[in-house]
């Protein structure tokens, strides 16, 4: 893979409310001054959210002057309502996209005309070209629904091939994973930029809930010290911030395309690791502050 600058980027998603826009609104300007890549915007299970993710990626690029990506999933989707929202995104001045197999919402049973993000990519590229650059999903620690580790590695590889311009992993809290399994693509033939996924830990019962469900790893010295501060949130968000930054350190030292903030519609935590990174001045590959 060639060199370049690292791609710094945020992602949200879409509220419900209006407060909820309001505090979004809020957010998106405070990262906006860090001058990132892009934002991403997320694509409720089975498409409910559909328009309010469109509304929210074209008020924050507007508003913003950030590049906005909003996801597209391939559950619930037709290849009409897809093209119909190509069409559409093309006409708002969007160029860039998150494509994703996404979730299966309880209690259905058909995912829809595109059963695999492998298909969406491909009718991505045949109807659009060059267009829009595609974001795809990669699992260090491997999807939580893969046979195995071999046959997770040949599915996003079907994503590379079919189109794909780059990819974001799921959130991780060890480094190793992220190198051993780019380490495995670049033996695989498979050359694309990676970007590490990043997740403050601000509270640990809510990570806990989000890591179980999507297969992402705490290792145990990292649970159990969040477990002993107990209902601390103050401590829980001192000792996550050390630890990811540290983790943002080293993986940007040892040469990953950049990182990608998963944001939760908060600011602060993500500014304190950007800071702590010493990114504030530069978007160089850091060394951390001591």
């Amino acid at each position: 893979m060639e060199a370049s600058s690292p791609v710094y980027s945020f992602e949200f998603f879409p509220p419900k409310t209006a407060d909820g826009l309001a505090k979004l609104e809020q957010t998106s300007r405070l990262l906006a001054g860090l001058q990132p890549r892009f934002f991403s915007v997320t694509f409720g299970a089975g498409g409910s959210t559909r328009d309010r993710t469109y509304e929210v990626v074209v008020d924050i690029q507007e508003k913003s002057g950030i590049e906005a990506a909003p996801h597209i999933s391939c559950i619930s989707s037709t290849r009409e309502n897809i093209r119909e929202m190509l069409q559409t995104y093309q006409q708002k001045g969007i160029n860039h996209l998150v494509a994703l197999r996404g979730d299966m919402p309880s209690g259905m049973v058909e995912a829809g005309e595109f059963r695999h993000a492998n298909e969406l990519v491909a009718f991505i590229r045949s109807e659009t070209g060059d267009h829009f650059h595609i974001e795809v999903a990669a699992y260090p620690e491997y999807h939580p629904q893969a046979i195995s580790p071999d046959r997770d590695l040949a599915n996003f590889k079907r994503k590379v091939e079919a189109g794909a311009s780059s990819a974001i992993t799921q959130y991780f809290y060890n480094a190793d994973a992220y190198f051993r399994f780019v380490e495995r693509c670049e033996q695989a033939g498979i050359d694309l930029p990676i970007v590490p996924g990043i997740m403050p830990i601000t509270n640990y019962h809510q990570l806990a809930r989000f890591s179980d469900a999507c297969g992402a790893e705490i290792p145990r010295w990292i649970r159990k010290r969040l477990e002993s501060f107990g209902e601390d949130l103050e401590a829980i968000r001192g000792f996550g911030e050390d630890v990811v930054t540290a983790m943002c350190a080293r993986l940007l030292e040892h040469g990953a395309p950049g990182l990608h903030f998963y944001t939760l519609n908060r600011a602060e935590p993500s500014i304190a690791i950007w800071k702590n990174l010493g990114l504030e001045s530069s978007q160089a590959i850091p060394t951390r502050k001591t």
